[in-house]
């Protein structure tokens, strides 16, 4: 028996994998596929996905393995007619480290997080097919069964189903997968090597002419390999072509003038639709869904592989304080109200995302461009609807400005207060932890009591945030905003103040510094101090 197991080995499922892996949790995880899947479609995290891999620790890799988005050069009728740089005049913020995402292929994304999860000393199971689903409620044991194709059934008390659009942990829980497909709109796309010298390797090139498209992005670490999009070709009833090395050459001629003989390899073939699908619930009792298996949506504005990354950092924490016996099951539905809206949200912006760079692509000179907005970021994505959001009101007095009960937790550059190096928020919420915050001396007394009722600080830490006039003194533990960056970002002005960042690194609460009962109230719904008793009842009621 396990804790939890994950079926799909995709970027969802290693995301989950690595962040329980890390929290001590046992997990399997397991995939069809008889060699390690691999896809052409994703071309990289975004912005919040890099602060989630940041805190997962693989994201220099990520950074050095993949490039900076290129600049697009448009073509019309085989000439080039515009350059557009969507990011131009961008830079990292204090309180966002990441001002654009990263071109990666999703199967170098994939052998990352693989290694990573490996080291935590797990693995991914292939060729284990998921076909029965048995006790969703736990049964009398507690534990799901789920039955393979091949080989011995597995017992696990939760399963996670990360495994794709046509996800067959979903279909087996019978559970809707309402919306829409457009037959009309198909794309085909693959992986391909060009003869050097063919195409510059610094732009992502892309025409668009009345009768089709071909778009062609080189992929970083390669020497002559590019990811191919393009508008299939078509029979004569009109229905799209299956894709193959040869159409690609054809397309690449037609629509390009380039020679199609300097096509020469094409792998991972596939044939895109577009679909507008959600499922009508993220979890049946014992077994939740994550990623594409939840949600489909056009690919305009790269938010596929990214909402399924954040599925997983929202999920992973739950389920940890559940299975550890620290927060009651009920704790698990808050997965599904904070990320089944973001899901919807997502639908309704790529759909429009879609709809624009359909209109744009008819003009000379527009392009993917369109499509990439503040939004596709993932920055402003949080739950200030979500029941985890409506902390008890700290009444008068409290801070006005900065982030609210639910939003994204800003960074912010700091020092750290022993040693004086540079650090950063980010770097001490990172790992699979609580994090207190407390500005100004006024915080100390709720730093104290919560490192008195949680001790030790492995599942949630304290950290006090010293302005730059303050002493720390010797050995203080904590961070110095040397230049103001963390009390600007949290809109504290000149008060105390203590902030519970949840281990997805959202605001829990923020609240004046005197005002601690909420926050034990907080700390208490969200982490029992002992496995059973809350934190307000820990540490009194002062």
């Amino acid at each position: 028996m396990t804790d939890v197991l994950i079926v799909g080995a995709g970027p969802t499922g290693l995301t989950l994998a690595c962040d329980l892996a890390r929290r001590g949790i046992a997990v399997r995880i397991v995939d069809k596929s008889p060699a390690y899947p691999r896809s052409s479609r994703a071309k990289g995290p975004n912005p919040r996905s890099l602060e989630v891999l940041a805190d997962l620790g693989v994201a220099d890799e990520v950074l050095a393995a993949g490039s900076a988005p290129l600049p697009m050069r448009k073509y019309r009728d085989g000439l080039p007619v515009a350059d557009t740089d969507p990011y131009a005049g961008l830079a990292p913020t204090p309180d966002a480290p990441y001002d654009r995402g990263r071109l990666i292929p999703q199967w170098r994304l994939e052998e990352i997080l693989r290694d990573r999860l490996a080291a935590s000393g797990v693995r991914v199971e292939l060729d284990a097919e998921a076909v029965a689903i048995t006790d969703t409620d736990g049964g009398g044991d507690g534990c799901v069964g789920v039955g393979f194709a091949a080989g011995p059934p597995v017992r696990a008390r939760y399963v996670v189903g990360c495994d794709g659009a046509h996800s067959s942990v979903r279909k087996l829980l019978g559970i809707a997968f309402e919306g829409e497909s457009d037959a009309a709109l198909a794309m085909v796309c693959g992986d391909v090597a060009l003869t050097d010298g063919v195409l510059a390797r610094d732009r992502w090139h892309q025409w668009f002419d009345e009768d089709g498209a071909v778009m062609l992005c080189p992929i970083p670490g390669t020497p002559s390999g590019w990811w191919f999009q393009a508008g299939p070709e078509r029979d004569r009833e009109g229905r799209p072509l299956a894709p193959s090395q040869e159409g690609f050459r054809r397309l690449l001629t037609r629509h390009t003038g380039i020679p199609g003989g300097h096509l020469t390899d094409a792998t991972l073939l596939s044939t895109y639709r577009v679909n507008v699908r959600m499922a009508d619930r993220y979890r049946a009792g014992r077994v939740l869904l994550a990623g594409d298996a939840a949600h489909v949506h056009p690919i305009a504005g790269g938010l596929g592989m990214n909402t399924g990354i954040q599925d997983a950092f929202n999920l992973g924490w739950k389920l940890a304080q559940v299975l550890s016996g620290r927060a009651a099951p009920e704790l698990l539905d808050t997965y599904e109200e904070e990320r089944l809206p973001v899901a919807a949200w997502t639908l309704d912006i790529t759909s429009e995302s879609l709809r624009t760079t359909l209109a744009a692509i008819r003009e000379p000179g527009g392009g993917l461009d369109s499509a990439i907005t503040p939004e596709t970021a993932g920055l402003g994505v949080g739950y200030r609807w979500s029941s985890l959001a409506a902390a008890p009101d700290p009444g008068p007095g409290a801070v006005p400005g900065g982030p609210c009960s639910g939003d994204r937790a800003p960074d912010a550059p700091c020092l750290d207060a022993a040693t004086g190096a540079p650090t950063s928020l980010f770097r001490t919420f990172a790992g699979p932890r609580f994090t207190v915050l407390g500005f100004g001396p006024g915080s100390a007394r709720a730093l104290r009591e919560t490192a008195a009722a949680y001790g030790g600080g492995d599942t949630v830490r304290t950290c006090r945030v010293y302005g730059a006039d303050e002493a720390p003194g010797d050995g203080a533990a904590g961070v110095i905003d040397d230049r103001g960056h963390a009390r600007a970002a949290y809109g504290t002005g000149g008060a105390d103040t203590v902030v519970v960042i949840r281990p997805d690194n959202h605001v829990g609460i923020v609240a004046p510094a005197d005002a601690v009962r909420p926050v034990r109230e907080y700390l208490g719904r969200l982490h029992r101090a002992d496995g059973a008793v809350g934190m307000v009842d820990a540490v009194g009621q002062g």
